[in-house]
This record gives C-alpha cells, sequence and structure tokens, in this order.
C-alpha cells in the first residue's frame, strides 16, 4: 500500500535560488520534451518512448551543460510527466472526449520536481536533496514504511513542502462493523445529510473570504504591472486563496476521520460533478463545498479502519420514497418529500439519504437494513 506525508520545509535564500533555477530548468525540459513528441507526430505520425526521451536528454544535458545542475532522475521524471500526459490524452481521445492538447508550460507555471529512490535523505530535522543540500524540515509526525519518493512543490505563496510517497505493508483489516451504517446526501443548503437524521452544516468557506478576496483584488489590479507594488498585491491574492484552500482541506479531513470512526459502511453518490459545474447560477457554490473532496478523504481513511465506502448511482435517489419506493417528482426549491401513497413527509435530502444508503447495502449484497429512520 502507498501512503503520502506532507511536511514543511525552510529553504535558506541560496537554497530557495537553487530551487528556483532547477524548476525553471526542468520548466525547459518540459517544454522541449513536449516539443519533441509533437513534431515527431506531426511531421512523421511517430511516437516516441520515454526510453527514447531519456537518451536525448543525455544529447540535451552535453550541448546545455546547466542541466547538470539538477540530479538526473528529477530530469528523466519531467520527461515521465510529459509521457503521462500525453498518454491521458489520447485515452481520453479514444475514449471519445474533447481534450485540450497538453500545454506548454510559462515562466513560473512549472512548481514541483520529484526525486525518485535515490538523490535525497532524512536526518533528524534535515532533508539532505542531492545538487540542493541539507534543508531544515518540519517533521511534526513519523514517516512510517519505505520512503520511495520525494517531491519538492513551491506554493504560490512561497511556502515550500516536501511530500513523501511511503511504501508500507498491507495491514490486517480491522473487523468490519456491520452493525454501523450510513448514507450520506450532500448538499449546498446542508453539507450533507446523513441517513440517520444528522446533518452536517455547509462551512461556505469561499462565501466567507469573497468580500476579502474581491478587496485584495481591487488593489492587485490597481497596481501597475511589473511594480513591487503589484507582486505584493498578488501574493495577498494568493494568500487569501490558500488560507480558504486550507480550511476546506481541514474541514473534509476532519467530517471523514468522524464518519470513519463511527461507521462500517458510508455510502456516497457517484456525482459528475464536472458536469453539475455546467450550471452557472450553481457553479460557485458547488466548487466551495468540494464534494469529492471529501469522498477521496473518505476512501483514504477507510482503507485503514476497515470501513466500505460505496458509491451509488445518484439517479432518482431525491425522488424516490425510501419507505414504499413510489417516485415522486419534485423541484430542487422543494425542501419536503411528501409521498402521497404511503404518506410519509420527511426532509428531502433525509429520505435521499436513506436511500442512498439502501443502493449501498445492495451493492454489497445486504437485501434489507433494519431500523432505517422514517421519521414523521
Amino acid at each position: 500500500m502507498r501512503k503520502s506525508y506532507r511536511y514543511r520545509i525552510y529553504p535558506t535564500k541560496s537554497q530557495r535560488s537553487n530551487l528556483n533555477q532547477h524548476l525553471e530548468l526542468c520548466r525547459q525540459v518540459y517544454n522541449d520534451t513536449l516539443a519533441l513528441h509533437k513534431d515527431a507526430w506531426e511531421k512523421n505520425s511517430e511516437s516516441i518512448s520515454i526510453y527514447e526521451a531519456n537518451s536525448i536528454l543525455v544529447t540535451w544535458k552535453a550541448q546545455r551543460p546547466e542541466l547538470k545542475q539538477v540530479y538526473s532522475q528529477v530530469l528523466q521524471n519531467v520527461q515521465v510527466r510529459v509521457d503521462l500526459a500525453l498518454k491521458a490524452f489520447f485515452r481520453r481521445v479514444k475514449s471519445g472526449e474533447n481534450p485540450g492538447y497538453p500545454r506548454f508550460k510559462g515562466k513560473g507555471r512549472y512548481d514541483s520536481i520529484t526525486y525518485k529512490q535515490l538523490g535525497f535523505g532524512v536526518k533528524d530535522d534535515k532533508l539532505h536533496l542531492a545538487k540542493i543540500g541539507d534543508i531544515k524540515i518540519k517533521l511534526h509526525r513519523l514517516i512510517e514504511g519505505k520512503i520511495k519518493t520525494c517531491t519538492v512543490r513551491r506554493m504560490p505563496t512561497g511556502k515550500w513542502f516536501a511530500c513523501f510517497s511511503v511504501e508500507i505493508e498491507d495491514m490486517p483489516l480491522p473487523p468490519w462493523r456491520d452493525g454501523s451504517v450510513v448514507g450520506l446526501d450532500v448538499g449546498l443548503e446542508s453539507f450533507a445529510t446523513l441517513s440517520n437524521g444528522e446533518k452536517i452544516a455547509n462551512p461556505r468557506f469561499f462565501r466567507e473570504e469573497e468580500m476579502e478576496l474581491a478587496r485584495v483584488q481591487r488593489k492587485l489590479f490597481k497596481a501597475p504591472k511589473g511594480t513591487p507594488e503589484r507582486k505584493a498585491a498578488l501574493k495577498v491574492v494568493e494568500r487569501v486563496h490558500e488560507r480558504i484552500g486550507n480550511r476546506r482541506t481541514d474541514f473534509a479531513n476532519q467530517v471523514s476521520r468522524q464518519l470513519v470512526n463511527r461507521f462500517g459502511v458510508i455510502a456516497f453518490e457517484d456525482l459528475d460533478i464536472k458536469n453539475m459545474l455546467k450550471n452557472h447560477c450553481l457553479a460557485k457554490s458547488i466548487s466551495d463545498v468540494a464534494w469529492n473532496m471529501l469522498v477521496k478523504a473518505t476512501k483514504s481513511k477507510a482503507a485503514y479502519a476497515g470501513s466500505k465506502v460505496v458509491l451509488v448511482d445518484p439517479k432518482q435517489t431525491s425522488q424516490l420514497c425510501s419507505r414504499c419506493g413510489l417516485i415522486v417528482k419534485k423541484d430542487l426549491s422543494e425542501r419536503t418529500h411528501n409521498c402521497p401513497e404511503c404518506g410519509l413527509s420527511m426532509d428531502r435530502d433525509l429520505n435521499a439519504a436513506i436511500n442512498i444508503l439502501r443502493l449501498g447495502l445492495q451493492s454489497l449484497g445486504i437485501k434489507s437494513i433494519e431500523a432505517l429512520p422514517h421519521p414523521e
């Protein structure tokens, strides 16, 4: 199994300069590699393998001595990224999508480097990076398992982080807590409604910061381009975005941890968020709640806790009566489910959450569930 650990690092001024130089050289190699693939396909309809690209990289290093400043495996990983981007592009084309071709990276648009297998090490409070040196690192928790890769990333606010991909042995899962099950209906009025009747309030992080973001953006737009004032104003805007993202990530991790600790089966709707964002009236609110972040965090934690995360088809989960199964059509503005057949009247989100739980259990081969709540 793979697990990731993320730590803040504090490079010195000279180390930051070296890291920024490495990022710029990696950006150039990325663009050159992408151009190499593009020209080979347009001129000869040929594709270049990663091994051929690596051999061409050796020639580039002989022609451009500055590339030798960067650790060899870091440059090879740059070409791996190009290869993966092209494979993803052609895979989506074959599936009938209309994806954009991988783009060339503009200056300042390449923000991470990856060390694979060798070239890095952690000891005490220092991270050693080949061609860079020993960087101070804040190890706020121990790294468990065998470290496979180290990715160093520069954030827009100027902070630096190191992310380790760790290989750990497959652990025997704890007993499945099959007596504790829940379905979640995510929404905008409430962040989520649980099938047991509980509701999780929508924190609306972006909405809370929207006025502050607008204020600092006005300062950014007024600052003349290319001036120190504009650079400072841009950093303030980036800090606001970073704060929103951090709060949203922390919220998703806290909620997912609570769910995994309490329930053995957790059922979510398998929502097509990309398609939902086409609704321009709701796109901002949908992006703000970040439902996919909750699902991914819950899946990750469930893998280590013995819980099961199930994704179900969201079709008609809000329209179906959770007691008798009748389809009761209702608009999005109708917040109460009223069934004319069995007389059930309840919150529409709770009704949907119960249906989601039932579908999730059916996907696991469980045909019925005892003591489903049906508040009158």
